[in-house]
């Protein structure tokens, strides 16, 4: 694969599943595409947010030539990974909730899946739970505003355990002992999760099983361009570049400092054509 590896979310929350992915393939391009435009996504229509996904993410595919797309959404994962694996002829890779892990792992039998709300109401959502949460008791608990607090974060602002309270009581109360973060915004506020649930709750997410799927899909990738070739092995020396394109009119100069620190070297605002 010698086209850049598109990862797409709603806003900042999508680095944490890029963090993963850079982790185990350091030797890629990377273009990081958030449409913080109509964040947050977990508020919009259902046609809305495919429709305006689609016509993105494929302008974007096309003028970046990427090899392959990775949806950090678990909002629009639940919705758009059919429209787009129709219209586009590379590699699609969607975030799904760690419930069938969470079930595995609970002591108690009594696991909590914190998502936004249009992730926490979709069919997809449920029928994971039906398939690989029969054996507990799953309590759902719907935030836009925990979205917000992480795009906050990013933009160098301090979360206080004040906000933490108003929209994580009803999850410290309800007795669980592991939780899932479905919405990819959320372990970017981990350590404040963490600090007020308490160490007996254990935080789930699932950016290790998306970066072990982009691995895979790579590595197969790559095999076939190798024998292809008729070359033994191929290294890849030219200098790694990431790049990150957002939608809004403009974002914080904060944001745009955390953007820098990770190693974006571009940062500008796109449209689709």
């Amino acid at each position: 694969m010698s086209g850049p590896i598109l990862v797409f979310d709603s806003g900042i929350g999508g680095l944490s599943i890029l963090d993963e992915i850079r982790q185990v393939l350091p030797n890629k391009d990377y273009c990081y595409l958030f449409d913080n435009a109509r964040l947050p996504y977990g508020e919009l229509e259902e046609e809305i947010l495919i429709d305006g996904c689609r016509a993105l993410i494929t302008t974007m595919v096309k003028r970046l030539e990427a090899s392959l797309v990775v949806i950090a959404c678990n909002t629009a994962s639940t919705l758009v990974l059919p429209e787009l694996r129709g219209a586009l002829n590379i590699p699609v890779v969607g975030v799904v909730p760690a419930i069938k892990p969470a079930a595995a792992v609970s002591k108690k039998r009594h696991i909590g899946v914190l998502a936004t709300p249009g992730t926490i109401r979709r069919p997809y959502t449920h029928e994971l739970i039906e398939k690989f949460g029969g054996n507990c008791k799953v309590e759902l608990y719907g935030s836009s505003e925990l979205v917000l607090l992480s795009e906050r974060k990013a933009a160098g602002y301090q979360i206080s355990r004040a906000e933490m309270d108003h929209i994580l009581k009803p999850v410290k109360l309800s007795g669980i002992d592991t939780l899932v973060l479905g919405c990819t915004h959320f372990p970017m506020l981990k350590a404040e999760i963490k600090d007020y649930l308490g160490k007996d709750v254990l935080l789930l997410d699932s950016a290790k099983a998306v970066a072990a799927r982009v691995t895979s899909l790579c590595q197969s990738a790559d095999e076939v361009r190798v024998r292809d070739s008729m070359v033994v092995t191929v290294i890849e020396q030219s200098k790694k570049e990431m790049t990150a394109l957002y939608t809004a009119k403009e974002i914080e100069g904060g944001l745009k400092n955390t953007l820098a620190k990770i190693g974006f070297s571009k940062i500008e605002r796109v449209q689709p054509d």
